[in-house]
């Protein structure tokens, strides 16, 4: 299984679910695939930012070799499913979509709400963080279901 995370610049929210769920997958012994990438392109080339860097070491998690990349068409070929943090990712995703196939696999990483990005308030990061940790474990859940 193949899962991309997706966020605006690929430096926070989605490199710490990259990295989360990446490291939940291997404990459990999975062969998936997990990456991220972002709709917006200035951060391209650039590691993580050093807050999600942190909290994301914290608790056993490293994501400092991701690098931010631009969302692109073929993601929808190479990937299973790809899961967006808000509603204007989802939108910017669903807009490069090809066909129906494409938008099928677009989903909200929440299911009930969007992970708020914490690039703009440092006290955002830990609470960001044990969001996405959470819902990551039952993602797991949910897809290992789906075979």
């Amino acid at each position: 299984m193949k899962i991309l995370m997706v966020c605006l610049g690929n430096i926070c929210r989605s490199p710490l679910a990259h990295g989360i769920l990446a490291h939940l997958v291997k404990e459990q012994g999975l062969d998936w695939t997990i990456e991220s990438a972002g709709t917006g392109d200035w951060h391209i080339g650039q590691g993580p930012d050093k807050r999600s860097v942190a909290v994301a070491k914290k608790y056993g998690v490293d994501i400092s070799a991701q690098r931010a990349r631009l969302f692109a068409y073929d993601f929808f070929d190479q990937y299973d499913h790809i899961f967006v943090m808000d509603e204007n990712n989802y939108w910017d995703v669903l807009a490069l979509a090809r066909n129906e196939d494409d938008q099928k696999k677009v989903h909200m990483f929440l299911l009930d709400g969007i992970v708020p990005d914490p690039y703009f308030d440092a006290t955002q990061f830990e609470p960001v963080y044990h969001m996405i940790a959470d819902r990551c474990q039952d993602l797991i859940e949910e897809l290992k279901k789906e075979g």
